[in-house]
């Protein structure tokens, strides 16, 4: 994701109606905006970028 780092965030429990036990891994860049857990949202440019997020996503996890 060609990131400068990255925000894990695990939630379990608190404020769910099915505990259960999640991740979230988020790409950090310099003066991104995140401020605590909370991180601005942006919509994909297009489907085809979003299609190929995802794609390098898999490939990512499915190589390690």
């Amino acid at each position: 994701m060609e990131a400068d780092g990255t925000f894990l965030g695990i939630n379990n429990k608190i404020s769910q109606s099915v505990p259960h036990l999640h991740v979230h891994i988020v790409p950090r860049r310099v003066k991104d905006g995140l401020r605590g857990f909370f991180w601005p949202r942006q919509k994909y440019e297009s489907e085809e970028q979003e299609n190929s997020i995802q794609e390098a996503i898999k490939r990512l996890v499915s190589s390690q």
